[in-house]
C-alpha cells in the first residue's frame, strides 16, 4: 500500500517533468530551424511556468530558452514575476529578465524590488535593473532619495548604480548635487566605479570634492574610492581631512593615504597622530605608518 501512495504521489511529478523536457526539445528544435512561432502565446506560457521546475538545470534550460525567444516573451515573465505564487518561479521570471535586459521591465522590476516578500526576487530583480543599465538609473535614484524604504532596499539601489557604472554618468554628475546624502553617497561610489573603467580629471575633481561633503558617510566613501583608486594627486586633500573634527573621516583618510602609498604622508600622519584622541583612530594611523616603514 504504501509502495501504491508514493507511486501515485511521484507519477504526476515525473509526468510534469516528462512535459517540459518534450516541450524544450521541441522548442529548441524550431529555433534551430528558425520555425519558432513567437507569438505562440500558450507556448510561451508554458515555458515561463516550466521555471518552477524542480530540477535547477531545467529551469536553466528555459530561462536560456525564453532568452534565444527574445523580447517577445517578456510580458509573461513580468506577469510572473509580478503575481506567480510560485516563489520559484518568480525568482526565474527576475533572472530570465536579467538575459533579456528589456527597458520595458524597468517599472515591474522596481515593484517587485520594493514589495516582493522574498529577498531572492528583489535582489534578483535589483540584477535585472543593473544588467539593462542606463534605463535604471532614474529610479533607482529615487529609491536612493525617498525615506520610505528601507536601508536593505537603498543598499540593493546603491549596488546597482554602481554596477551600471559608465552607462550612468551623466545622471551621476546632476544627482551628485542632491540634498539626500543617501544619494550622494551612492553616487560617489558609482563615480568611483565610473573612473576605473573611463579615468578622467571630472570625475576625480568630484571625489575630491566630496572630502569636504557635510555628511560624514559622503567624505568616508570618497576617502575610500581615492585610495581604492590611489589618486596621489588627492593626497593633499586627504592630509587636510586628518584634521577632521569627524573620527570616521580621520581614519577613512588615514586609511586612503596607506593604500596610495606615497611615503610622503608619513610626517602627516604621525603629527596627527600625535593629537589623536580616539583609541580606535589611533590604531588605524599607526596602522597606515608601520606600513610606510
Amino acid at each position: 500500500m504504501l509502495n501504491s501512495n508514493t507511486q501515485s504521489e511521484v507519477d504526476p511529478i515525473l509526468l510534469a517533468q516528462a512535459e517540459t523536457d518534450t516541450l524544450l526539445a521541441m522548442v529548441s528544435e524550431q529555433i534551430a530551424l528558425q520555425s519558432f512561432d513567437c507569438n505562440d502565446q500558450e507556448i510561451l506560457q508554458r515555458l515561463v511556468e516550466s521555471l518552477g521546475d524542480k530540477r535547477g538545470m531545467t529551469r536553466l534550460r528555459c530561462a536560456e530558452t525564453l532568452h534565444q525567444i527574445g523580447l517577445s516573451a517578456t510580458p509573461f515573465l513580468l506577469t510572473a514575476l509580478a503575481s506567480h505564487p510560485d516563489v520559484v518561479v518568480r525568482r526565474a521570471a527576475a533572472k530570465t529578465l536579467t538575459l533579456l535586459a528589456d527597458a520595458a521591465a524597468v517599472p515591474h522590476l522596481i515593484y517587485s524590488l520594493l514589495h516582493d516578500e522574498d529577498t531572492v526576487v528583489k535582489g534578483s530583480s535589483v540584477g535585472a535593473l543593473a544588467r539593462i543599465g542606463e534605463p535604471s538609473v532614474a529610479p533607482l535614484l529615487e529609491i536612493l532619495a525617498s525615506n520610505e524604504h528601507p536601508e536593505s532596499t537603498k543598499g540593493h539601489a546603491a549596488w546597482a548604480l554602481a554596477f551600471i557604472g559608465t552607462a550612468a554618468k551623466e545622471y551621476l554628475y546632476q544627482a551628485i548635487a542632491s540634498d539626500s546624502p543617501v544619494v550622494r553617497a551612492a553616487v560617489v561610489g558609482a563615480i568611483a566605479k565610473v573612473a576605473q573603467e573611463e579615468p578622467s580629471s571630472e570625475l576625480f575633481d568630484i571625489l575630491r570634492e566630496s572630502l569636504t561633503d557635510p555628511d560624514e558617510n559622503v567624505r568616508c566613501e570618497a576617502a575610500s574610492a581615492l585610495g581604492n583608486l590611489s589618486y596621489q594627486p588627492a593626497m593633499a586633500n586627504l592630509i587636510e581631512l586628518l584634521s577632521h573634527s569627524d573620527g570616521e573621516s580621520r581614519k577613512a583618510a588615514a586609511l586612503a593615504l596607506m593604500k596610495i602609498g606615497d611615503n610622503s604622508a608619513i610626517e602627516p600622519l604621525q603629527t596627527a597622530l600625535a593629537k589623536e584622541s580616539e583609541t580606535a583612530v589611533q590604531l588605524v594611523m599607526k596602522l597606515a605608518i608601520s606600513k610606510f616603514e
